[in-house]
C-alpha cells in the first residue's frame, strides 16, 4: 500500500493493509493516514514507557508513528475480525500483527481491538486495546524500558 507520499512509513504496511481491509466501504482514502480526519483523537488504553495515552490530529498521529522501522519491521497482519456497533458511526476491528525487531532479530507478535468512529467517511475517533504483555515482553518494549523517550512501538 506504500506510495511515494507515505515511503518513510512502510514498515507499518501489514497494518495498514488490515485496517483498510477492516473498514473498506465505510472510509475514503488509498492509504491509512488519507482516512483519517485531521482533527482525529486517538486514544491508547494501556500504559506503556514511552507512548502517549492520547494523540490529537492526524500529523501527530504521522509524527508518532515516523521511523517506527528503525525499531520494527512488520511482516504480516492477520486474524481479521469486523464488528458492527449498535452506533453504525462504530467499527470495531480485530488484528494481528507480525515482525521482527531491526536490532536483535526477535520476532513480534502483538493482538489488537480498535474502536473506530468513523464521520463524513473519515476516521475521527480510534481508541486502542492490545495485548500489553506482548509489547512488554517483544522487542519494542525492551528498548522502551531503556529509552523512557521512546515513542515508536506499537502496531
Amino acid at each position: 500500500m506504500t506510495n511515494s507520499k507515505y515511503a518513510a512509513f512502510v514498515a507499518l504496511d501489514p497494518f495498514f493493509d488490515i485496517v483498510m481491509q477492516g473498514l473498506a466501504g465505510a472510509v475514503d482514502g488509498d492509504h491509512y493516514f488519507d482516512t483519517i480526519a485531521a482533527d482525529a483523537v486517538f486514544e491508547y488504553r494501556y500504559i506503556f514507557p514511552g507512548w502517549p495515552q492520547k494523540i490529537e490530529g492526524r500529523e501527530a498521529l504521522m509524527a508518532l508513528y515516523s521511523g517506527y522501522g528503525n525499531d520494527i519491521v512488520l511482516h504480516s497482519a492477520d486474524g481479521l475480525v469486523v464488528h458492527r456497533s449498535q452506533d453504525p458511526r462504530v467499527i470495531i476491528i480485530e488484528y494481528e500483527v507480525h515482525g521482527r525487531s531491526v536490532t536483535t532479530g526477535n520476532a513480534y507478535d502483538n493482538r489488537f481491538i480498535s474502536v473506530v468512529t468513523i464521520e463524513d467517511r473519515k476516521i475521527v475517533h480510534w481508541r486502542d486495546y492490545m495485548d500489553s504483555l506482548a509489547a512488554w515482553t517483544g522487542p519494542a518494549g525492551q528498548r522502551a524500558v531503556v529509552s523512557a523517550g521512546h515513542r515508536r512501538i506499537f502496531h
